[in-house]
């Protein structure tokens, strides 16, 4: 748990923070076989450490209650930014420039590594600058929607239909973009 950018050990062990003992063992040994640096295929150390260092906390109760009382206090501070975030802005047209951010990344990520296209949770929070708990809402949107769709990995990928989605809307967007300021000293 650094100072700075702590870690979500559940994020990283990709399980609730509700979940059983007995679930995060079971889903650490499947996710360190598959990113053991021993596994030509998927192996990532560096994935592999994370895992690891999240079983070593979870694993055991006393730690896991400690880290989980750290935990739920960032995630209420996360919650507080939101919802004041939220207050300030049009709910609605603010979640369409999210969506359309979320698919612009995804999008690019696509294009730039079409062998790797996926982007990790955690990873998209950081390049979109939103918390997970204010992107639950437009990833199960987007995901109902077939315009993005959850990797082997769990990596978040951008489908055919989100491409087509976020080249029909972003073209609307930027005319929106450029309609509005000038709107905007007639009114005031």
């Amino acid at each position: 748990m650094a100072d700075e950018q702590p870690v979500d050990y559940y994020e990283a062990l990709q399980v609730s923070p509700t979940a059983d003992p007995e679930t995060i063992h079971r889903v650490y040994r499947l996710l360190a076989q598959r990113f053991h640096p021993d596994n030509k295929e998927t192996g990532s150390a560096s994935r592999f450490h994370a895992l690891h260092e999240a079983y070593s906390v979870l694993s055991k109760p006393d730690l896991r209650a400690r880290y989980d009382i750290a935990y739920e206090q960032r995630r209420r501070q996360r919650m507080r930014l939101v919802a004041s975030a939220a207050d300030s802005e049009n709910d609605f047209e603010s979640e369409q420039v999210v969506r359309l951010t979320v698919l612009e990344a995804l999008y690019t990520r696509r294009r730039i590594e079409p062998s790797n296209p996926g982007v990790f949770s955690p990873d998209l929070e950081e390049l979109i600058g939103r918390p997970r708990e204010h992107l639950e809402f437009t990833l199960w949107y987007l995901s109902q929607k077939k315009f993005i769709q959850r990797g082997d990995s769990s990596q978040l990928i951008i489908t055919a239909e989100g491409v087509e989605y976020l080249e029909q809307n972003y073209r609307i967007n930027l005319q929106r973009k450029r309609l509005n300021p000038a709107r905007e000293p007639a009114g005031a």
